[in-house]
This record gives structure tokens, sequence and C-alpha cells, in this order.
């Protein structure tokens, strides 16, 4: 999905709905109608012709689904119409929303039924590169895996110069030997994706033309390793959260599912560059391939950090940290195992509760056959490092830990409700799991 920047400025500036409230002593507006998103079953083209078409779910008729944007401060309002057989809501990756609209059924909120609709009112609190999603446990993840997904971008006030505004979404899809879905999943022919497009996107832009290339994984399962060929990326945000700008080590960036990246870099002043997918035991395979032709285009100042977010805390207290400690076990031949039960379901209580604005700190143990990926609703993270009291340089809403590691995590509990945690372990089919904290 590419943007110009004529383009970008002009859905930036469009609103998608009135502000719900006045100042005092003026007369509220009207609430502008919700801009409706449509999930329902599509057939797509993704394995070669003369194969069958692939029968997916889709939002508005599409996978992914339409981009959702607005700019910060300004309200989003959104229409979940459910026309497929299963029961929905609208989740999303990363937004640090109320608690009842995180869309985390049945822990926040009662499914959407077939045939039914439900309206999402809010205004994002943070600027940034989110995604929007189904959650209904314990189908989560299979939602995923048919594609009912999409990205949502709150623009910030004053975006930093860009000559092209790239979204790219990368997926994977399972098929049986009809080349369907299956449905529970099973091992069997994986398929990557990028917009939905197994080829790779193709774009002529001028030489020397700066690029925001916002990048999300919105696989269910599965890590992907990203190479930056000819091109000198500087990442700006992760997971939705400004950061000091820096060049990742190798050109390469590993995208776990759910994460996202927004990237800035210039083209070449001659010949080209590419995005790459690189897999062990394989060559790389071209994502985006950039071109460049014409005037070389120059002048653009040095590429710097976005404004840091004011709204997330400077300092996280460890010394007074609820600390929890949570084992995922099992893999191979034995289902995977949280804590000693499967947690395919929430439980009726909480993992931990937590008061409000209290620091907190999560040790993931991983003692299965398989990396594990921790996803904590509602919240920015950090993770700790493992020998020192530092944290990485960044904000993130996952961690991955590797088998028979430990990692550690910590946040301010400044969000009040009933807090889904996702444990996902990585290739593996059906092995997700979830539980949830209070913070009151």
């Amino acid at each position: 999905m590419i943007l110009t920047r004529r383009q970008l400025l002009g859905t930036t500036l469009v609103t998608l709905i009135a502000h719900e409230t006045a100042s005092a002593g003026e007369t509220a507006l009207p609430l502008a109608p919700p801009r409706a998103i449509t999930a329902r079953k599509t057939a797509m083209r993704l394995l070669p012709a003369p194969g069958a078409e692939t029968q997916i779910l889709s939002f508005d008729g599409t996978t992914p689904g339409p981009l959702l944007r607005c700019r910060i401060g300004d309200d989003l309002a959104i229409r979940l119409v459910n026309q497929t057989d299963r029961p929905l809501t609208l989740a999303n990756w990363g937004l640090r929303l109320p608690n009842a609209l995180d869309g985390v059924a049945p822990l926040t909120q009662k499914p959407v039924l077939p045939g039914q609709s439900l309206d999402y009112r809010f205004t994002p609190p943070d600027a940034g590169l989110f995604g929007y999603r189904s959650f209904v446990a314990p189908d989560a993840g299979n939602l995923l895996r048919h594609g009912l997904y999409g990205a949502l971008i709150v623009d910030e006030a004053a975006p930093p110069p860009a000559d092209q505004d790239i979204v790219a979404i990368l997926a994977d899809w399972q098929f049986d030997a009809k080349g369907q879905i299956p449905d529970p999943p099973q091992p069997g022919m994986s398929l990557a994706t990028i917009d939905s497009k197994v080829l790779a996107l193709e774009e002529t832009h001028n030489p020397g033309s700066r690029v925001r290339l916002r990048l999300l994984n919105a696989a269910a399962a599965r890590l992907f390793f990203v190479v930056f060929e000819n091109l000198v990326p500087h990442v700006l945000a992760v997971d939705g959260q400004p950061c000091e700008a820096f060049a990742p080590g190798g050109n390469l960036l590993p995208v776990a599912p759910g994460a996202r990246f927004d990237v800035m870099f210039d083209l070449p002043a001659s010949g080209g560059a590419r995005l790459l997918l690189r897999e062990p035991g394989a060559s790389d395979r071209p994502l985006i391939i950039f071109k460049t032709k014409g005037t070389a285009w120059t002048g653009m100042p040095a590429i710097a950090s976005l404004p840091q977010n004011p709204r997330l805390p400077t300092k996280i207290r460890l010394q007074d940290a609820k600390n929890v400690q949570v084992t995922v076990a099992g893999g191979g031949k034995t289902p995977f195992s949280l804590n000693g039960a499967t947690a395919k379901d929430f439980a009726k209580e909480p993992l931990f509760a937590v008061k409000h604005d209290a620091p907190a700190t999560i040790s993931l143990v991983n003692k299965s056959t398989a990396a594990q990926q921790m996803r904590v609703h509602g919240h920015a993270l950090r993770i700790l490092h493992d020998l020192d009291d530092g944290w990485d340089p960044f904000w993130r809403d996952a961690v991955i830990v590797p088998p028979g590691h430990t990692k550690h995590i910590a946040f301010v509990a400044d969000n009040r409700g009933k807090w889904a945690i996702e444990f996902l372990p990585l290739d593996a089919p059906m092995g997700e799991m979830v539980a949830w904290f209070e913070v009151s």
C-alpha cells in the first residue's frame, strides 16, 4: 500500500468522525456515522492456477483489510459488521485503549455474533503504527490465519518529511491438499505473502527519494527476518512507540507476530534497492524491489528521531514492582502448558492483580521445546537486560524467549481493567494460550 506525499496529507487531514464532546457552553456536534468494515467470506487467488482459489475471511472483501487512519487527538469510530459464520470482535495490536474497547472476548466484551454489528469509538492516546484483528478465545489465532487483519495508523501532529509512505503487511498462509486453509490448523504447505501477494512488490521513484516504511507482521505464529539491501535503514519506532533512531545490526530486522517497525531511509543515488525475506536454508526472497528513475532528489535534512511519547513513564520503580513468574512447558507430543494448565481459555481468576499506576515485572520461564512469545495488552513494556539492571532502549508490547531461557519485562500498570496476556509458541499450530491480569 503506497501513499504519495500529496495523498498522505489528504488522508491525515480528514478525520473520520466529529469530536464527541464540546467545550463548556458550546453545543455538542452530532456524531458522524462510524466507518463500517464488514467481515465476510471471500475467495482469493493465493496459489497459482490451475489450483483453486482459497476461501478466506476478510474485512471489506480484502486481506489485508482497509487502512484505518486518523491524526493524534482525533476520534476514531469503527462499526464492525459480522457477515461470517463465526463470533468476532474488533481487537488491535498495541493501542492502549480503555479496557472495554480492547476487543478481547470473552474477557472484555461479548463477541459480535454472526449477523450482528457493534460500534467502537475512541481517541487513540498515542501516535504510531498499530493493527486491527479479531480476538475471540480460543479461536484468535485461527481468525488471523484466515485473513482477518489490517493496519491502523495514528499520524503525528507534525509527521517527518517523506516522499513516500509505504504500509507493508507480512502474513503466513497454511494450506491443505486442496489449497484451502485447514480448520483447525495442521502442519502442511506454508506460504509467506506481503500485502497478500506472493511476488515482490515493485516501486519506481526518483533517486534519493525518502521512504517511510511501516512494517507489520500479521502472521499467527511466524517470525520473519527482513533484510535491507543497498539501503541504510533508520528505525524510528518499535511496536508503535517512538525510539531514538537507530540502524539495525546487519541491516536486518526480526519481525515477530504482531510486531511493527517504523523505518525511514533514502533510496540510493544510482541503482536500485531491495527489501528481502531471509529464511534458514533458503535463498533470500525479494519482498519489495525499489527502482530509481528520473532526476535525483537532494537537499533532504538528515533523518532524525521522532519526539518521544510524553504519555509513557520516564522511569519504572523496579524495587517496588509486583513480581510474577510464568512458566511455559511442553511441545512435541506434549501439549503446551502455562503454569501447568493448558490455558486455551481465560481462567476465572487473574494471573495476578496490581494497583493502578504501580510497577510490575513478569518473568517468562520457557521450559518448552519452542520459542515463546508473550504479548501484554493495554500497556507498553520494557524488556530488561539479562545480566544487568538496564533495559532495551525502546518500548515493546511483546517479548520472545528462546527454549531453555528466561526473559523479564517491566511496565507501569497505568490502564485499569482486565487485560489479556497472550502466550504464543512460534511455528506451532494451535499452540497459543491466554491468561489475564487485573489493574484496579
